[in-house]
């Protein structure tokens, strides 16, 4: 199963200015890490940042069990990332904060095509209005491998004042999801969240954005990581009845097919088992780490 097949659990995000903890976040058990040249770096550090995350990744074999993104820089020193970074075998590919329209993604592709990178993907993050209202372009740009929302900063844009139940962020949700689904994507990837010492609230604030239709969540701290894959294990009754799905669907060609049940396998179904086949991939099979 190749990258663009598996569906991670979690991504960890780690500051790009402080190359010591870079290793060290191999080891927390994320099934994705999303190395950090924006927010975490202040604007004299970039340079430095830059040159340690690439020289970090040049380091790491091209095919590990743990993907490895970058959160790129907008404007100059997004360009200044993007050229460093592009080719390098180990990267996974370039989270694009602040993607405001399809415009900024389709620009970051064709700079790495020009640079002759032919396979880093790209993960816009949606953290305006702006972004939400143009999410459906947005899903559509070249390169584009899945969606995330950075809901702190959408939050501050809109001045949205999200409540413990987090409904007054259904919508920006719900448009993400379906505009990946219109798109043909993977499901995007579920927000940050800040709380740390609380796993009962996480679990809680998870499940809800399961049930929303993300698959994996992005974590702040290492502590989340046990959490967020809990959640987002599919259970060995849900492999089994994705794995016989697909293996009625397979083995059918054509015509009608029926599932254990007596149900019609549809487009849907399939695409809802290999959803689940993709997140069991990265799960261990004696779950030992959740």
């Amino acid at each position: 199963m190749t990258t663009a097949d598996r569906l991670p659990r979690s991504y960890l995000y780690v500051p790009g200015n402080a190359p010591g903890k870079l290793g060290k976040a191999l080891a927390r058990g994320a099934e994705a890490l999303i190395v950090d040249l924006e927010d975490a770096v202040p604007p004299d550090g970039k340079d430095a940042a830059r040159r340690a995350v690439a020289g970090w990744l040049r380091s790491r074999p091209a095919a590990g069990d743990t993907e490895l993104w970058v959160r790129v820089n907008g404007g100059a020193a997004g360009d200044a990332d993007v050229r460093a970074l592009a080719g390098l075998p180990a990267l996974t590919g370039l989270v694009l904060a602040k993607a405001e329209d399809a415009a900024h993604v389709a620009a970051v592709a064709g700079l790495l095509a020009a640079l002759g990178d032919a396979t880093t993907l790209l993960m816009p993050l949606l953290e305006t209005a702006g972004a939400i209202l143009d999410v459906r372009e947005i899903a559509r740009a070249p390169r584009v491998h899945r969606l995330q929302i950075g809901e702190v900063d959408l939050a501050a844009d809109t001045g949205i004042d999200p409540g413990p139940e987090e409904a007054e962020l259904a919508f920006a949700r719900s448009v993400t999801v379906l505009a990946s689904a219109a798109a043909g994507l993977h499901p995007p990837v579920g927000p940050v969240s800040r709380i740390t010492a609380d796993p009962a609230a996480l679990a809680e604030s998870t499940e809800r954005v399961r049930r929303q239709g993300f698959v994996g969540r992005a974590c702040v701290h290492p502590a989340q990581i046990p959490v967020v894959h809990a959640a987002f294990t599919p259970s060995a009754q849900d492999v089994a009845r994705a794995e016989d799905v697909l293996a009625r669907f397979e083995a059918a060609g054509s015509g009608v097919v029926l599932d254990a049940g007596g149900r019609l396998i549809d487009a849907a179904v399939i695409r809802l088992a290999r959803r689940t086949l993709a997140t069991a991939s990265r799960t261990p099979r004696n779950k030992s780490d959740i």
